[in-house]
């Protein structure tokens, strides 16, 4: 018995320990019902893939950006993530308006800031107050090789957000 704990214990040192790369769903909830209460503010090419998100944000959010100031704590922004079209030679179909053509929903991000998160939510998985989590489409989590907060760290000017100035824009209208 004492070799078996011995071989798992070393198992476990030189192995390294892989979490939810895309954030952290026992902290980030899936917002079940969010496509009919939050406002979606933009539709976009994602940068650098062949992608589409269609970008959603709650009224805590929504109302932050109105008043000129960040998200307030309860802010929620989602990111459907989109798989898309492709032509004979695989490359993307665009429509009229640029946007590429969707093919089927792949995932959904879920982004939310809370001002104190439960002290078991350590604040490097975390940016600034922002906190991630990757879901499948049927709201289960999904595993993925992303790290969100090593992305979205570099914008702390733009609140964390890569849609920053889209949903400023979108409150502005």
């Amino acid at each position: 018995m004492k070799y078996a704990l011995t071989a798992v214990a070393a198992i476990f040192a030189f192995t390294p320990l892989t979490a939810l790369s895309g954030g952290n769903p026992e902290h980030v909830k899936f917002p079940e019902g969010y496509e009919k209460t939050f406002t979606n503010y933009a539709t976009a090419n994602r940068a650098n893939q062949t992608q589409v998100a269609k970008l959603f944000a709650n009224e805590p959010a929504i109302s932050g950006y109105t008043q000129g100031e960040e998200g307030a704590s309860g802010s929620v922004v989602i990111m459907e993530i989109y798989s898309i079209k492709t032509d004979d030679d695989g490359k993307p179909i665009p429509g009229n308006d640029g946007i590429f053509e969707i093919d089927s929903l792949a995932a959904i991000g879920v982004m939310e800031k809370q001002d104190e998160w439960d002290a078991g939510f350590p604040a490097e998985d975390r940016t600034g107050n922002w906190g991630f989590a990757l879901y499948e489409p049927d709201g289960t989590i999904k595993n993925n090789d992303l790290n969100c907060v090593g992305c979205h760290t570099p914008l702390s000017g733009q609140d964390y957000l890569f849609t920053y100035q889209r949903l400023v824009d979108f409150v502005k209208n």
